[in-house]
């Protein structure tokens, strides 16, 4: 049988819980000893090619020093990576990428 890379989880439950439980296994993505350890096994679907230059485009501004919101801004315009759309950044429409990139 050959063997196939796999770059995400597809067997990834949906986290369910509205709160935070303190039981063991209980209320989270899953549970302990019951599934296998695999490398990517947090990711839904293998990242994109945009998903991938935003990273790297993320790690130079952090390297460069950001650690606020609008310095992350600032040093990705200046960067010149810009938004899906085309468009340079700011706070809002960073702050909604890491929210939809998050899901």
């Amino acid at each position: 049988m050959r063997e196939v890379a796999v770059n995400f989880n597809p067997f990834l439950k949906p986290w369910l819980a509205p709160q935070p439980n303190n039981v063991a296994g209980k209320g989270v993505i899953e549970k302990p000893g019951e599934s296998g350890n695999m490398v990517w096994q947090n990711r839904k679907a293998e990242p994109t090619q945009y998903e991938n230059d935003f990273g790297d485009a993320l790690e130079r501004v952090f390297e460069a020093g950001a650690t606020e919101l609008q310095e992350v801004v600032d040093g990705l315009n200046r960067d010149g990576f810009r938004t899906p759309e085309g468009t340079q950044w700011n706070a809002e429409r960073l702050a909604a990428e890491f929210r939809q990139l998050a899901d």
